[in-house]
């Protein structure tokens, strides 16, 4: 059966079916190599898009730019909006969705980009909210997809420190949905909200994907992906100091990566990372804790077994499929 998902919003990976997160998939995979091959379709010839941003951006907000733009669209960066201070959240909602074909929101509010959706009647696709972060999910499988010689229901994904942020989340939706084996290796404080954890292993008795959580970094054992990300999501500023208490064991390392037994293993990370002193926050850090690295060694971050930059290119590809997808139809 064809999949259409044309007029639908991408708010988070639960909306979504296997069937639909991989026809998401290949249509990146396909538009991927066409630009490679220098060929633009123009499929969103005459659409427009609006951009909001609550919180700071580099990968998407540039995706979606460079996405719609590559396929003949227009994109607006909508920094300095009424909504919410002067007007109210329902009324720019209702304002924005005469004027554009599509929003894309980034903030801290999962109900605010649901809201934007239930109001303007027209797409609206998470940039990333406290919650979910579902582009960014899109990006991690087809990234595993193009390095992994095994299909997604025969992959060991393996989630190492804050396993209760919006990426803990957000990843476990997406490997309970493609039938993969999930593992968060977190300190028990840091596991994912009890009632999703519930919620996916119900999902994966359909799937046939397994949720394990674990505070035994041993469990890396077999793994085909390491994932990590920061340690203080965005908001959290003042939570270093527990943070690093809680987290330093659970660095990604080459001894971890080795624990792994297998050499072929990846490591995935959404960035930023911290992961040398070339920034104004990991200087900062090391003045106060003394810590060169955070989530990960900088050796584990520039090794063979790093894709962190093939799966950053990927949040582009993959945010133009969700875009051409849900405007369009193809």
């Amino acid at each position: 059966m064809a999949v259409c998902l044309k007029g639908r919003s991408f708010l988070t990976l639960k909306d979504y079916t296997p069937e639909e997160i991989m026809h998401l998939l290949m249509l990146a995979k396909e538009l991927k190599a066409k630009k490679k091959s220098g060929i633009r379709d123009k499929l969103l010839d005459g659409k427009n898009i609006v951009l909001i941003f609550d919180k700071t951006s580099t990968r998407t907000r540039c995706s979606f730019e460079v996405a719609c733009a590559d396929e003949g669209g227009h994109s607006t960066f909508l920094t300095n909006s009424q909504m919410s201070s002067k007007e109210s959240l329902e009324d720019t909602a209702k304002v924005l969705g005469r004027f554009y074909d599509g929003i894309e929101y980034r903030g801290f509010s999962q109900k605010l980009v649901e809201d934007l959706a239930k109001f303007s009647g027209i797409p609206v696709w998470n940039g990333l909210t406290d919650e979910y972060h579902p582009t960014q999910i899109l990006a991690d499988m087809l990234t595993i997809m193009e390095h992994c010689d095994k299909p997604l229901n025969e992959v060991k994904f393996v989630y190492v420190g804050d396993a209760r942020n919006n990426m803990g989340n957000s990843l476990m939706i997406g490997a309970a949905k493609m039938g993969m084996d999930f593992v968060a290796v977190a300190p028990k404080e840091l596991f994912p909200n009890e009632a999703l954890v519930e919620e996916m292993r119900e999902l994966a008795k359909e799937t046939g994907a397994s949720i394990t959580l674990t505070e035994n970094i041993a469990d890396v054992k077999g793994a085909d992906v390491i994932y990590t990300d920061v340690w203080v999501s965005m908001g959290e500023e003042d939570q270093y100091e527990q943070r690093i208490k809680m987290l330093e064991p659970y660095r990604v390392t080459m001894d971890m990566i080795k624990a792994t037994e297998n050499e072929n293993v990846l490591f995935l990370h959404c960035l930023p990372s911290f992961h040398d002193l070339e920034t104004e926050v990991g200087r900062r850090i090391y003045e106060e804790y003394g810590l060169k690295e955070l989530e990960v060694t900088d050796e584990v971050f520039r090794s063979r077994h790093s894709v962190v930059f093939d799966e950053a290119e990927n949040r582009m590809h993959t945010i133009k499929a969700v875009i051409v997808a849900t405007l369009t139809g193809k």
